[in-house]
């Protein structure tokens, strides 16, 4: 494989390595807002909340709209990052081949 293709799976694995880290942070604030430990009437806190919202909505909707219903408990962050985590191994699989 060449330096190329090397390099762009090398970015592809970046990429899904920092969405994993955007979503694992949203996931963790949606749990704060829930239990109320932060203030969402803040500004800054609510603009960098809807950040968040804005980049992991896209990856989430596709998920919900297949899975069913299970009252107040969102799976679609969970089953989100198992894809993401099977993609990013397949990413590193295929750059350890290609040192080979």
């Amino acid at each position: 494989m060449s330096n190329l293709a090397h390099t762009l799976l090398s970015i592809a694995g970046f990429a899904v390595w920092a969405l994993i880290i955007v979503m694992i942070v949203q996931i963790i604030f949606s749990w704060l807002v829930a239990f109320n430990v932060i203030n969402t009437y803040n500004n800054g806190v609510r603009q960098f909340l809807y950040w968040l919202d804005r980049i992991t909505e896209p990856f989430y909707r596709p998920v919900r709209s297949f899975m069913p219903d299970f009252g107040g408990l969102d799976f679609s962050p969970m089953v989100v990052l198992i894809v993401l985590n099977l993609l990013l191994q397949l990413i590193y699989d295929l750059q350890y081949r290609a040192l080979l």
